[in-house]
């Protein structure tokens, strides 16, 4: 018999919905429950957003989600303003590659308040970026920029997969009082899936094991989780069982979760779309050789997009890690030592 919820527990209400209207969800519930929170970024008013995350917002609260110029450092310079100021900005980068000129306002100021304030000021703000390929766009409008945020002190970055996590952790990155980057996966902004959204998700800095398995261990995030666990089941028809892990959080990084899966597997492949060489997914590499380097079986294998710019639309289904790709890692694991 299912038990009742206890008074002043939210009864569950299981809906499917897709990431994009998570995303959405989150920062309407976040508006009316703090008038402190704004939206403000190219297009995200009228329009909606090009992907129209923002939809119906400036209708519902309407200065509080506004529309910018088409310059992004002033739009990240007066987020900064608006944050130092007492409110909580939700910035909307248009593309990946769009936020590139605003980098030098999120480097050395964003990143560096907190610290230079000696911790008397900090920036409670919101970044959100859409990143990645395969929807057939083109350079500027398909980049995978993490590493560029990972690497820069005083950052939070988080990189959702599902709208669970998409709802959550963005409504965490807006209660946050300094700055997070979001980085939300383009092509995973229509997939839908039942979810309660009234039921609790790990926080911001917590990995999951979204698949357990026994033979070896996917570490991925953002939109290459759903290829990773489409690879681990065909890998299970082929008799190896694949544990994949959802990052969830890049920074901070959820070592106890992760290492904790590697040595109970003694192989790994990490995913990701970036190009590989001094990538985000080379850093989940070097810390797991150098933290289980006594349990791995086999060297730690990278699966990545190439090291060029982003190819024009036929071609980017050869860059982008694919299920195939994955598994010819996975097989290269030295498995004649068992």
């Amino acid at each position: 018999m299912t038990p009742m919820p206890s008074a002043g527990t939210p009864s569950p209400r299981v809906e499917k919905i897709t990431v994009m209207q998570a995303l959405n969800r989150a920062m309407r519930d976040a508006m009316t429950q703090d008038e402190n929170v704004h939206i403000l970024g190219e297009d995200v008013g009228t329009l909606g957003g090009v992907f129209r995350v923002t939809d119906g917002l400036t209708k519902e609260f309407g200065e509080r989600c506004f529309d910018t110029p088409l310059a992004e450092s002033g739009i990240m310079g007066f987020a900064i303003g608006m944050a130092m100021g007492g409110l909580r900005p939700i910035v909307e980068m248009q593309f990946d590659a769009f936020a590139y000129p605003a980098f030098e306002q999120i480097a050395s100021h964003v990143a560096k308040v907190r610290n230079r304030t000696k911790g008397q000021v900090s920036l409670p703000m919101v970044i959100r970026i859409p990143y990645g390929g395969g929807i057939g766009g083109v350079e500027h409008h398909c980049d995978s920029s993490e590493s560029y945020y990972t690497h820069t002190p005083g950052l939070t970055v988080v990189a959702p997969s599902n709208p669970a996590d998409a709802y959550h952790l963005l409504r965490a990155a807006i209660a946050s009082p300094d700055p997070v980057i979001v980085m939300e996966p383009k092509r995973l902004y229509w997939s839908k899936a039942e979810v309660d959204l009234s039921r609790p998700r790990p926080g911001i800095g917590k990995a999951a094991i979204v698949r357990d398995g026994t033979d070896a261990t996917i570490v991925t995030y953002g939109q290459s989780v759903p290829v990773a666990l489409e690879a681990a089941e065909v890998a299970k028809r082929e008799g190896r069982d694949l544990q994949v892990v959802d990052l969830r959080t890049l920074v901070p990084f959820d070592d106890a979760t992760v290492m904790s899966a590697v040595a109970s597997t003694g192989r790994v492949v990490v995913v990701a779309e970036a190009q590989g060489f001094s990538s985000f997914a080379s850093e989940v590499a070097a810390r797991v050789g150098e933290r289980c380097f006594h349990s791995l079986a086999a060297p730690v294998r990278r699966v990545t997009g190439f090291d060029i710019p982003y190819p024009p639309p036929k071609l980017e289904k050869h860059h982008l890690p694919t299920v195939d790709r994955i598994l010819d890692a996975v097989d290269s694991l030295q498995w004649e030592d068992q």
